[in-house]
């Protein structure tokens, strides 16, 4: 794109102000401008006024899960059929490792936090360490992992990842994509500015992982590889079992398009993301949108019918995953802080929310399938997000979980 074209684009939009320090930039940050503002989506930018409205929601009934009575009892089966689904190469891992770890008070990825306490122990180490489990239960078959990044951590992921050779992982069976971003405006949705030459923006929501995944190139890939099953699954958790056997082999054998891994609420009130169905498909009620009378109801067996909590690891049928592709997935408006720079073009770190930013969620994915199977996992084993440093959901929570779990620190 040249400046010329990028001005009518601009210009079509409404966004012309994104030039205004242009001329003050070398050559190559001209050129990088020009490049993000032909890959810029700015249609999206008038949706702003949706702000606050939310989309409309069906209607709720519960969607029962397949509790760790069955699984236990049918463990054996699950497993050789997961086995069998892994050794074929048939799953393939997606691990959604875009985010900083800002709140951790650390300026690196994530995924580079360091939580051990008499030794070097990271989140990524943690979670190849997992996968490894996999990967021996299935007699040594390497699963094809992929690792999502966003393009403000990809450098630092990837270096960390080679200089620490892949924990272990061939390095080889390694892919990494870069997650697509979207622009971040104002309340009036014009987009900010967080340096002269680039436009502020943010990745495109954890539902955004497919279709980068497509950008990238990366289907040629997985056709070639016969990959029929993705385990998606968040940087966040330490704990999280990975394309496990029993999961791959109870999805798989279940018939459904898509595996949930889920845990059993601590409290009816828990602020966590519930399995159920809506307008009799699968989906996600937020914990905000759960009415005291949904909070109260009983299954047959006079359990909470709203009783299995989503942890974001997620077995899809990639197929079906191809269908949704060619589907427009529903776009969600949030309020956020975003830093810009002001008209003095210095850098500003708001501390309320000062604009919008765009997303679209994992759990319009699978509002779009036919059937889903909930999986329920035992919390204390496979659930320690860190989300904070202090706290509930924190560095210090999964410390103690991964000690209870034998897991040396």
């Amino acid at each position: 794109m040249n400046i010329e074209e990028a001005k009518v684009k601009l210009a079509k939009y409404g966004q012309e102000h994104v030039l205004k320090y242009y001329d003050e930039l070398d050559a190559a940050g001209q050129q990088a401008l020009l490049a993000q503002i032909e890959d810029t989506d700015f249609s999206i930018l008038k949706r702003c006024s949706e702000l606050g409205k939310g989309s409309e929601r069906g209607v709720f009934t519960p969607l029962a899960a397949m509790q760790r009575s069955e699984i236990t009892e049918r463990e054996a089966e699950f497993t050789a059929k997961g086995i069998e689904v892994i050794k074929a190469g048939k799953t393939a891992a997606v691990l959604l490792a875009g985010g900083m770890g800002t709140r951790l008070g650390s300026d690196n990825p994530k995924g580079m936090y360091d939580i051990g306490l008499t030794k070097h122990v990271y989140i990524f180490q943690r979670i190849i360490e997992n996968l490894l489990d996999s990967v021996k239960a299935a007699d040594g078959t390497y699963i094809r992992l992929f690792i999502m990044t966003s393009e403000k951590n990809n450098d630092a992921t990837v270096a960390f990842l080679k200089e620490h050779d892949f924990f272990g992982y061939p390095e080889d069976k390694v892919t990494f994509f870069k997650q697509e971003m979207a622009p971040a405006s104002d309340y009036e949705g014009k987009v900010y500015m967080e340096e002269k030459g680039r436009i502020s923006t943010s990745p495109n929501g954890n539902a955004g992982w497919f279709s980068s995944m497509i950008k990238a190139g990366l289907l040629p890939l997985i056709h070639e590889e016969g990959i029929e099953w993705l385990d998606i699954f968040s940087v966040d958790n330490v704990l999280q079992r990975i394309c496990d056997p029993a999961f791959v082999g109870a999805t798989v054998s279940s018939g459904v398009s898509v595996g949930a891994k889920v845990v059993r609420k601590a409290a009816p009130d828990e602020k966590v993301g519930v399995m159920c169905l809506e307008d009799g498909k699968p989906s996600i009620v937020e914990y905000y949108e759960l009415s005291g009378e949904m909070m109260d109801a009983k299954d047959e067996a006079g359990d909470p019918a709203y009783n299995y909590g989503v942890i974001l690891n997620y077995l899809f049928n990639e197929k079906e995953l191809e269908e949704i592709a060619q589907k427009e997935l529903p776009l969600h408006v949030v309020e956020k802080k975003i830093p810009y720079i002001d008209e003095n073009a210095q850098l500003i770190k708001p501390e309320k929310p000062n604009g919008c930013k765009f997303e679209q969620l994992v759990l319009d994915m699978i509002h779009m399938l036919d059937s889903c199977l909930p999986y329920e996992v035992v919390r204390e084993k496979e659930f320690a997000p860190i989300k904070n440093a202090t706290g509930v959901d924190s560095v210090e929570t999964a410390r103690e979980l991964c000690k209870l779990n034998g897991i040396e620190l």
